[in-house]
């Protein structure tokens, strides 16, 4: 596994509904790499949870998904793939090359209770807003 040996050009600390943890994000050869560890995920059917980045740049009011170029979801630049709770543990790392770390800056890091169903319009059903956490520069 590939893992920077830098500092990230952007992060959030993600907090809400007993989880918390961090997401960092790499600039890469070949775009972004986007790393979260979250820990304190509720017990959940199937154990997925929807992971985007939201327009807002505060958890009061994260605004819709990311999406500069007004693309039908899943394609919006701010869906990410879900995370899989391990006994409430997540751990992703994801290559895209959706975005820069400089155009995430400013926008919030979102954690839905539920899983994403990828198909329904704007933002694939994902329930509730569970954490969140505003994205800093690095």
């Amino acid at each position: 596994m590939y893992l920077p040996h830098q500092k990230p050009s952007a992060w959030a600390a993600v907090r809400g509904g007993g989880a918390g943890g961090f997401v960092h994000f790499y600039a890469v050869e070949g775009g972004t790499l986007v790393c979260a560890e979250i820990h304190g995920l509720p017990e959940s059917e199937n154990g997925f949870f929807a992971f985007h980045i939201h327009e807002g740049s505060d958890c009061a009011a994260p605004g819709g998904h990311y999406n500069p170029q007004n693309a039908p979801h899943p394609s919006h630049v701010g869906d990410l793939p879900p995370l899989l709770s391990n006994d409430g543990h997540a751990y992703m790392t994801v290559l895209t090359d959706r975005f820069t770390p400089e155009q995430v800056i400013g926008k919030t890091v979102v954690i839905h209770a539920g899983p994403d169903d990828f198909r329904t319009q704007p933002s694939g059903d994902p329930g509730r807003m569970l954490a969140c956490g505003p994205i800093h520069g690095g």
